[in-house]
């Protein structure tokens, strides 16, 4: 069982007149959710809302359910609980993919979502769209989420070609929530240790801070303090977007043994390795 210690805000930003961002977190339920919505007229907030309640109010009725099985469709290379933060994913894109279609005025509205999900000694990281997740351990900071931009898949494929394409391309999503009947989310699951820390954030602050400033920030910080100074930093540079966070910290280990079919699941989608650099 893992402990968790966490703090969350969200701000409208100094240029925009509302918020489409939203979060979600819940230390008992182990779930930590930003979502960055897209559409006028109110449109994306919506979005980024049924996002976020689809996800939390599945994880938890699964929770209820003793981890039941879910729709059928089960991963068999991803673990339980892996299966189960996936099939959330994926019956929120259908709420918003639905609800878009039910209303002309959100027709063509969308979000990112970036989810952390933690049971027994693993985290699951799970993202659609460029709302980035990283992971602060030993005093470094890596990304977990995939990028999912025309600049950094553009950038994975022939580094010279994405250099001369514009910056406007780095916003420009290449999958995202409730935009296609479908949506592919890629998914991570790895061991979590005592004091690993984690920050999910919109793009709000990521385009206004790099990831050594994150980790300073948060290095030096108590959780709600740090949540406040990254907000503070991204409108300072202009808050051109709104601006979310959620950082949390592994307070606490307690000794569960993990199953032998989990482990092997965690040592399968493990084969890269983040702290290699």
């Amino acid at each position: 069982m893992v402990i968790i210690e966490s703090a969350g805000l969200t701000h409208v930003g100094m240029k925009r007149k509302g918020n489409e961002d939203a979060l979600y977190l819940d230390d008992d339920l182990g779930l930590y959710v930003v979502a960055d919505g897209m559409g006028g007229h109110r449109a994306g907030e919506i979005a980024s809302q049924l996002v976020v309640k689809t996800i939390s109010e599945y994880i938890m009725q699964s929770q209820k359910n003793g981890g039941a099985a879910n729709n059928g469709e089960a991963d068999q290379s991803l673990s339980p609980a892996a299966n189960h933060l996936l099939s959330g994913i994926h019956l929120s894109n259908k709420v918003v993919h639905e609800a878009s279609l039910d209303n002309d005025a959100c027709r063509g509205m969308g979000s990112t979502v970036s989810a952390v999900y933690f049971t027994d000694g693993t985290l699951i990281a799970a993202n659609v769209g460029d709302s980035p997740i990283y992971l602060i351990r030993d005093g470094k900071i890596k990304l977990l989420s995939v990028l999912h931009t025309v600049l950094a898949e553009q950038a994975a494929i022939n580094p010279a070609n994405a250099e001369k394409l514009g910056l406007e391309f780095k916003h420009v999503l290449t999958r995202a929530m409730g935009t296609e009947e479908s949506v592919r989310a890629d998914i991570y699951e790895i061991q979590c240790f005592k004091d690993d820390v984690l920050v999910i954030s919109s793009d709000g602050l990521s385009d206004k801070a790099t990831p050594e400033e994150i980790l300073k920030l948060v290095d030096q910080n108590q959780l709600d303090t740090a949540c406040q100074r990254l907000v503070e930093l991204a409108n300072d540079r202009g808050g051109d977007d709104n601006v979310t966070t959620i950082v949390l910290k592994v307070k606490a280990i307690k000794n569960t043994p993990l199953s032998f079919s989990r482990l092997k699941a965690v040592i399968g989608r493990n084969l890269k390795k983040i702290f290699t650099n």
